[in-house]
């Protein structure tokens, strides 16, 4: 007999080995038609898995996230099988699932078109109806690699070349299609209803700029219509609200090819990073931060001691001067460690912080940069506390208070918490690697924060707290961290002298709420798609004079509002009010103000509140209270 025990804790006995599909058609018809997938003792297996022996099993079905992992593998496969139904002399490569969708890429003598986009995902639903098996085989390695040279596809031949001989090799067929792949993969073509393509890029053979370019087809799969229209819809949003658009429209920045992966700060852009910057600064001193400054160009000698050389040159921009090699600082830890070592402490010192808005670079490839997103050079909110073991986890729980704060007022109120713990390739003893872990997430524990771990994603010198937090159209973004590092004080020979008059290694913290200011304000652009709270917008208060009899009035008036400490800008242009009013409309300016012949008699304004609001006519000193209260809590 084979017990099967399933995830409510029941079993199922059965006299002889069946599939997964079988089991589910055992517990009923509507399950069986559901199951896109099994999930057996954990592993995910297709519904043609053969169960033979006692085992613990779940059912995937379009209501689990293995589900539509499932789906979205799946849909890349049938976007080859309508490739090369249409381009026969195509050849296939790779196709994964990405978050929200797939990508397939091809090696093809022309670039494809729209009109062939329509015509593949036309062909696709085609195929779908005809709801053909999707069946797996298992080949030796070099049948494998036979099968696919007959066929003309040395992509997957290379591939499979890669692969130890003694290995065998999973194949999938679905009609005339047969593909290279570990699956599992739905059972049948007809389970794919709702997916769609979105674009054509290019892409090289593994990932390797000096191999051929492809073309990366991107498509995106779901499981309800709804859904994909929900993500389609969001899609037109993130576009309406891209920053490098809106930083080009609100005349925030600009970037250009003399300075690749680098920005050039506007007036008005210029003035927004200051606000954030300024409201850091006052996070800074409120919370025990001694602000510092460390060198751009640092010897190589020290970023070899601190592991940054092993680990990181690659990333590093390197100059060299007077038979001496230095690299521009990718990162402010060592810096850090330098000036706590300038002066000997005692453990009554500590916790110690320092912090530093503090130019880095760093050299990412030309096809990874994405305006503020991803630059060669950025600004970090950086941090680091050097503090005793026994310090630690209160110093991380207070910083998890303190970046709910000011995500909370910078308008962030959604977060996600993952906890990356030790990597393959690190520095450090297992047993500091076991404190500085189980600190992070006895921290989030005690904030009330529910978490997940990421499994090796820690940097090499310590684990780390990802904070992401979601913006208005729920996309997420990683920007805060918190890592324990007990490497980089033992590697640079930092050190206190304890109670007991010994001197002691402290442990280095490194923390940055925003990350990279850059990175920051371009989410803070989309997420307010351009339309920034009163106390971060550049430009506050426009005056505008009806006509010439009231300039000098609105002169005045834009005077006593700059003397209150708002960024207030008059208009005196000769242009009719109407023109005027949309055009600073289209600005995204917070208030408008307009002055004319009974406002200048009255000696007060009429204000109209972003989005058309008409907030009627009141005393200029009521106005300044109204935008007082607004901006105060952010001073």
């Amino acid at each position: 007999m084979i017990s099967v025990r399933l995830p409510d804790g029941s079993q199922r006995q059965y006299e002889a080995p069946l599939t997964v599909a079988q089991v589910a058609g055992s517990i009923g018809t509507g399950l069986a038609k559901a199951a896109l997938a099994g999930r057996v003792d954990g592993k995910l297996v297709d519904t043609s898995y053969l169960i033979d022996h006692d085992v613990s099993l779940a059912i995937v079905t379009d209501k689990d996230a293995d589900g539509l992992d499932v789906i979205r593998h799946s849909t890349a496969h049938l976007l080859a099988y309508a490739v090369k139904e249409l381009f026969p002399e195509a050849q296939v490569t790779i196709g994964p699932v990405i978050e929200n969708g797939f990508y397939y890429d091809f090696s093809f003598h022309r670039a494809f078109t729209p009109e062939d986009l329509e015509a593949i995902e036309k062909k696709m639903h085609e195929l779908a109806k005809k709801d053909e098996p999707v069946t797996r085989e298992v080949l030796s390695r070099d049948d494998a690699v036979r099968l696919f040279l007959s066929m003309g596809e040395k992509y997957k031949a290379e591939i499979i070349e890669s692969i130890p001989a003694t290995d065998e090799i999973g194949l999938y067929r679905e009609g005339k299609f047969v593909d290279l792949c570990r699956g599992p993969h739905v059972p049948s073509t007809g389970k794919l209803k709702v997916f769609k393509l979105m674009k054509v890029a290019g892409a090289y053979w593994r990932g390797d700029a000096k191999n051929e370019q492809l073309q990366r087809i991107y498509g995106t799969a779901w499981t309800k219509k709804e859904d994909q229209d929900a993500y389609l819809h969001m899609l037109e949003e993130a576009e309406k609200r891209d920053h490098r658009k809106l930083g080009r429209a609100l005349d925030f920045f600009h970037m250009q090819e003399e300075a690749p992966g680098l920005i050039f700060w506007h007036p008005k852009g210029w003035t927004l990073w200051q606000q954030v910057e300024q409201y850091m600064r006052r996070v800074y001193r409120n919370n025990g931060y001694q602000e510092v400054k460390g060198p751009q160009i640092l010897d190589r000698s020290l970023w070899e001691k601190s592991g940054h050389w092993e680990n990181y040159k690659d990333n590093m921009f390197t100059t060299e001067s007077e038979n001496r090699a230095y690299a521009l600082k990718p990162m402010n830890c060592p810096g850090h460690v330098l000036i706590f070592n300038s002066a000997l402490h005692s453990y009554r010192d500590l916790p110690l912080r320092y912090g530093e808005f503090g130019q880095c670079h760093r050299n990412e490839p030309s096809g990874g940069l994405h305006g503020l997103m991803r630059v060669r050079g950025f600004t970090q909110d950086d941090g680091h506390i050097f503090c005793t073991e026994d310090q630690i986890l209160d110093e991380c729980v207070n910083y998890t208070a303190l970046l709910h704060a000011v995500y909370k007022d910078f308008g962030f109120t959604d977060m996600i918490y993952k906890v990356a713990t030790r990597p393959e390739h690190r520095v450090g003893s297992d047993e500091n690697w076991d404190k500085a872990e189980f600190a992070l997430m006895e921290s989030l524990r005690r904030s009330g924060c529910e978490f997940v771990i990421a499994e090796g994603d820690g940097a090499f010198y310590g684990p780390k707290i990802e904070y992401t937090l979601k913006d208005a159209l729920g996309r997420q973004w990683q920007c805060g961290t918190m890592q324990v590092d007990f490497s980089m004080p033992e590697r640079l020979d930092a050190e206190y002298v304890a109670e007991d008059n010994s001197r002691k290694r402290p442990v280095m913290l490194h923390r940055a709420i925003l990350g990279s200011l850059e990175r920051f304000i371009g989410i803070l652009i989309e997420h307010h798609a351009g339309a920034l709270p009163l106390w971060l917008a550049p430009e506050q208060v426009i005056v505008m004079n009806v006509s010439e009899k009231t300039a000098d009035y609105a002169q005045e008036v834009t005077k006593k509002l700059k003397e209150q400490g708002l960024r207030a800008r008059g208009d005196l242009r000769n242009e009719k009010i109407s023109y005027k009013i949309r055009e600073h409309s289209l600005q995204k300016v917070p208030y408008l103000v307009v002055v004319g012949d009974k406002e200048q008699e009255g000696n007060t304004v009429a204000v109209r509140a972003r989005g058309g609001v008409d907030l009627g006519v009141m005393p200029v000193d009521a106005l300044i209270e109204r935008l007082a209260q607004e901006c105060a809590s952010f001073q």
